[in-house]
């Protein structure tokens, strides 16, 4: 896959699943613009120093001039991938009308705003979205203990497939993975007995993900594409 210098931004881009997109990007000629919200993501960045990697001080990407300000940088978008989001689990009798919108906040807006912003910076000329929703939202049932990270999540499937649908015309291939567990470091501490062996890598999960966005990628949209691993 060569992107010839094409411009891709990358939300969520300095966490464990964006640092695996960006190194493969980076290394198929891809110049990543990575936000973030507070400094200490910036200076665990691993590509941090890579002239092909800008990090940008973003702000919240739940909020709508934010992001504006953000997609407004980029001088011709080739490719938007959105990593950004968050985990929370709990029983739905625990779970507070906040709790549920703060999911929703982190998963689902993020991704709404983000995607709005980039079909209108990539105009007629065409280009890649990329989404990243979750095993539950394809699997309702393994969102049990979840159900709010779960239902945010489902919103960003369905968001990618009316999306796809919606601006294939002008070329814009909209598609989203799901993975279930990830491979982290983070992961294994918090699941120490699991099977370790069967979780997707993140760099696996990330070729999935630049493949999608990459030139390389003529047909394939409104997908929701499961990247389960052996899990």
């Amino acid at each position: 896959m060569d992107f010839d210098l094409r411009h891709v931004m990358v939300t969520g881009g300095t966490g464990a699943l964006g640092s695996a997109v960006v190194g493969a990007l980076v290394t198929a000629g891809a110049h990543c613009l990575v936000p973030y919200l507070v400094e200490k993501e910036a200076q665990r960045f691993p590509h941090r120093g890579n002239l092909q990697a800008t990090l940008i001080a973003a702000g919240d990407l739940s909020d709508e001039t934010a992001v504006a300000r953000l997609f407004e940088v980029v001088p011709e978008l080739w490719a938007s991938i959105h990593i950004a989001g968050g985990f929370a689990a709990a029983p739905v009798e625990e779970t507070a009308k906040a709790d549920l919108m703060q999911q929703i906040e982190m998963n689902f807006v993020t991704a709404f705003l983000c995607c709005r912003a980039a079909v209108r910076r990539m105009g007629a000329h065409g280009g890649r979205i990329v989404n990243v929703a979750a095993r539950p939202a394809l699997e309702w049932r393994s969102g049990a203990g979840m159900v709010a990270y779960t239902a945010s999540k489902a919103a960003v499937a369905a968001m990618t497939v009316a999306l796809a649908e919606e601006v294939a015309k002008r070329d814009i291939l909209v598609n989203a993975v799901a993975p279930s567990i990830l491979d982290t470091p983070a992961n294994r501490a918090a699941m120490p007995k699991a099977d370790h062996a069967a979780w997707p890598k993140v760099e696996d999960v990330a070729n999935t993900i630049v493949f999608l966005a990459s030139p390389d990628n003529k047909v394939t949209r409104g997908a929701i594409v499961p990247v389960y691993g052996r899990s």
